[in-house]
């Protein structure tokens, strides 16, 4: 169904904008992403919004109209509105020209099938949304079948986590546990656990790494606990040349996870 929304104080304006608040999300269920590449992305993934907000007085573009079409034909609701309440909903002074309402897609980690892809990605207590996004991107960019958020990290569905995964969120499944259920689950099956930090003397490139692989990555300021790396099969640093003695997480997820996706490659290659 298509409406009109002009008015701030209507309740679809205060329980999208609501939405920002994480308490708000998990108690609905839903999140918003925001432009038009992200509702694309999520589109292409198979995935519609229950919801999609679009400024009424500008020209829509055709692939906002297309998405509204396909949300509408699915029972979902078509809100135009003025980029005004497009502004309060996002909570930016230049939104962007639409806006989708989208349903969190939690996946249990007893219902992972680890073999559908050679890499995961695990997080420690990972504290920024923008870093979360980011491992996201990266973990769509090299094939990675998800992102297992382990102990209490970042919501992935914060409005700053979606942005920064650039619509990758909907390509990868996210799963989330404490370290003991983690650890249980892995060591139920094959899977090679990876630790990146500090505290060992093997180079990043030199393990042959086996899959399916669960690349660890601890958190922004206190990297993995001791007890953590102790249950890593292998543990690796990546070589700092200058004054920094480590690099942010999400680059260095981004370097690690490209070497496992070069050791495939070359593998596959030479056979």
């Amino acid at each position: 169904m298509t409406r009109d929304i002009t008015g701030f104080s209507n309740p679809l304006v205060k329980a999208t904008r609501a939405l920002r608040d994480k308490k708000s999300r998990r108690a609905n269920g839903l999140f918003l992403a925001e432009g038009l590449r992200i509702l694309t992305e999520a589109r292409d993934a198979g995935t519609l919004p229950r919801a999609i907000w679009y400024n009424g007085a500008d020209s829509p573009h055709p692939l906002t109209l297309e998405i509204a079409r396909e949300v509408e034909a699915t029972g979902g609701n078509v809100l135009t509105t003025s980029s005004e309440i497009l502004a309060k909903l996002s909570g930016k002074d230049n939104p962007q020209a639409v806006l989708g309402v989208y349903a969190e897609r939690w996946t249990d980690l007893a219902e992972i099938d680890r073999t559908t892809a050679p890499l995961w990605i695990v997080v420690q207590a990972l504290r920024d949304p923008g870093n979360l996004g980011t491992i996201l991107r990266i973990g769509d960019a090299v094939g990675a079948g998800g992102l297992i958020l382990i102990d209490d990290c970042t919501d992935p569905f914060s409005v700053e986590a979606v942005r920064a995964s650039m619509g990758a969120l909907f390509t990868q499944v996210i799963a989330q546990a404490r370290w003991g259920e983690f650890i249980a689950w892995l060591r139920a099956g094959p899977g090679q656990l990876i630790g990146t930090c500090l505290n060992t003397a093997l180079d990043y490139q030199e393990p042959r790494y086996a899959a399916p692989a669960f690349l660890l990555i601890g958190n922004e300021a206190q990297g993995l606990p001791a007890a953590y790396e102790s249950e890593c099969d292998l543990r690796v640093k990546m070589p700092m040349m200058g004054r920094a003695d480590s690099l942010n997480a999400a680059v260095a997820c981004g370097v690690m996870a490209y070497e496992l996706l070069n050791q495939r490659r070359k593998s596959t290659t030479l056979c």
